[in-house]
């Protein structure tokens, strides 16, 4: 059987957490950040998690991680 690819722009985004969930940053934080106010910026700074529905796409592009 045949090794599965990782899809590697996957890898660059997503941590697994001790519990076997995914770790994930904030969209929204890279530029045009001058409109942004203080508070939603420092919000988007913390990581947070993928969602259940999402979970089994996501374990299926890293199955290695």
């Amino acid at each position: 059987m045949p090794k599965i690819k990782t899809n590697r722009g996957a890898a660059k985004r997503f941590r697994k957490t001790g519990s076997g969930r995914f770790k994930r940053a904030h969209s929204m934080h890279n530029h045009i950040l001058t409109k942004k106010d203080m508070k939603r910026k420092r919000k988007l700074r913390a990581s947070t998690m993928v969602a259940e529905a999402d979970t089994p796409m996501v374990r299926r592009m890293v199955p290695y991680l």
